[in-house]
């Protein structure tokens, strides 16, 4: 079989514990070596293809946690499919997405993870995995949360919110919990009272608010907190690890920081939008606000700064994007009249590695955080890590070569997301991604997409790495 080796020369590589002047043999899909750039090691290495990385930063490529390409939402479907999805994400140097395969009420978990089986295969840009939405707890599904956490699918997402749909009650989410707790699955959970908050929904239609600003509006900040709040008691009653996904509220992220400073198995998660989007953006004249729609909602801009310190502080550990477009063309404007039928989600898979990176620009966080929080501790938290997340002899070459000083702005007119608007439309961001590795294999060359739909191979991941 013949070998073959890629060199990247002359960049700063920065990993979530270490920032070194490195240069790195890559030979056969997989890291080889690293060696202090200009040193006598790196001087005699030789390759088919090298990749000069002077002035750039070395990172690994992102791992985004919490995507749903081709979702059926509000009966509509997310407008990106798993080839568009992950070729967007490779060009904003995301190389592993871990998606959501969502079980139909009535149906076995097994055919719901099989269903998305068949819409990635042979479509993925870059490499995958998948969680597994839980819709209907009974005995049957409980039994198979075993055999799937054995075969690789190792987390369960559950609904506090959206009854009717993927809504599931206390008693249900507590024997979810109980069974995580025996065979090592991580449950994830999104916390928002579902039950109160239909109560608010109707009684603002009755009055007349139907905005999109409305949404942000009945979806109020202690109806997380109390439903995070409450999650995390099950959790401790069931003697379970619980993952909350997009946390928005400062008021949720002293409920996580309480739990965590007691000891507990407790992580959290946050989204771009959350840190750089608000109820502002909900509140654009006309229907426009309805680009901004998604659960939980945007919140008032004085929650950003909990949330960056959350962010510092290891109360929240993972920024993932929950990627979720529908198109404001005939998608969002289902809700014209109605804030209660605009389907729920943002697109962002692109923008997160940016964003991130503006982030350190602005001050927020260091370059190692970065990496921790967009690529490490994902990987880690979903039993990803070393394979993904770091840069390191062994691990899987994918590799960004980023550059952290060439201006751009973030439009609709330039992304790659298969959907008619950008969140972040007209936002300048200082770094870029240029170059990107898969496995070994480029992705992205010099800001052309060179990858194709079915590079990326299904991961299956070991259980969470953050816990005994």
């Amino acid at each position: 079989m013949s070998t073959t080796r890629t060199l990247v020369r002359g960049g700063l590589v920065i990993t979530a514990t270490d920032e070194t002047h490195a240069d790195i043999l890559i030979e056969d899909g997989r890291i080889a070596a690293l060696a202090a750039h200009g040193s006598t090691v790196s001087a005699s290495w030789t390759a088919e293809r090298t990749i000069d990385a002077t002035d750039k930063y070395v990172i690994p490529g992102g791992v985004d946690a919490h995507t749903h390409m081709e979702l059926p939402f509000g009966g509509t479907f997310a407008s990106d499919d798993f080839e568009t999805g992950t070729r967007a994400a490779a060009w904003g140097g995301t190389t592993t997405i871990v998606d959501f395969a969502v079980q139909s009420m009535g149906h076995a978990l097994r055919d719901g993870l099989d269903a998305w089986h068949a819409k990635a295969d042979g479509k993925c840009a870059i490499d995958y995995a998948f969680h597994m939405i839980l819709s209907d707890v009974n005995e049957s599904s409980l039994k198979e949360m075993d055999l799937l956490v054995e075969e690789g699918v190792t987390s369960f997402k559950l609904f506090m919110a959206y009854p009717g749909v993927f809504y599931s009650d206390d008693g249900q989410i507590l024997r979810a919990m109980q069974r995580a707790s025996v065979n090592g699955g991580l449950i994830m959970m999104h916390a928002e009272n579902g039950i109160a908050i239909d109560v608010l929904v109707e009684q603002a239609l009755a009055r007349g608010e139907t905005d999109p600003r409305y949404h942000g509006e009945v979806r109020k900040v202690l109806l997380e907190a109390e439903a995070t709040h409450r999650a995390i008691q099950l959790a401790r009653v069931a003697g379970a690890p619980l993952y909350v996904v997009h946390v928005s509220a400062e008021e949720a992220v002293a409920e996580l920081a309480a739990a965590r400073d007691k000891g507990l198995p407790v992580f959290g998660e946050t989204c771009p939008q959350y840190l750089f989007l608000s109820t502002d953006n909900l509140a654009e004249p006309g229907f426009e606000g309805a680009k901004y729609v998604c659960s939980t909602p945007l919140r008032p801009r004085e929650h950003q700064a909990a949330l960056w310190r959350g962010l510092r502080t290891n109360d929240l550990q993972v920024v993932s994007t929950d990627h979720c477009p529908f198109c404001f063309s005939g998608q969002k404007e289902l809700g014209r009249g109605d804030f209660s039928k605009i389907p729920n989600g943002l697109p962002g898979v692109e923008n997160r590695m940016d964003l991130l990176h503006q982030a350190v620009v602005d001050g927020h966080i260091s370059r190692r955080r970065w990496i921790e929080i967009a690529c490490a501790t994902p990987a880690r938290m979903f039993g990803l890590y070393p394979k993904k997340g770091t840069i390191a002899p062994g691990t899987d070459a994918d590799v960004v070569i980023y550059d952290p000083h060439t201006e751009q702005v973030i439009s609709a007119e330039t992304h790659h997301m298969n959907v008619d608007y950008s969140a972040y439309e007209g936002k300048r961001v200082t770094g870029r991604v240029e170059t990107v590795l898969s496995r070994g294999e480029p992705v992205m060359e010099d800001r052309r997409f060179v990858g194709r739909a079915g590079h990326g191979v299904y991961t299956p991941r070991s259980t969470c790495q953050y816990l005994n």
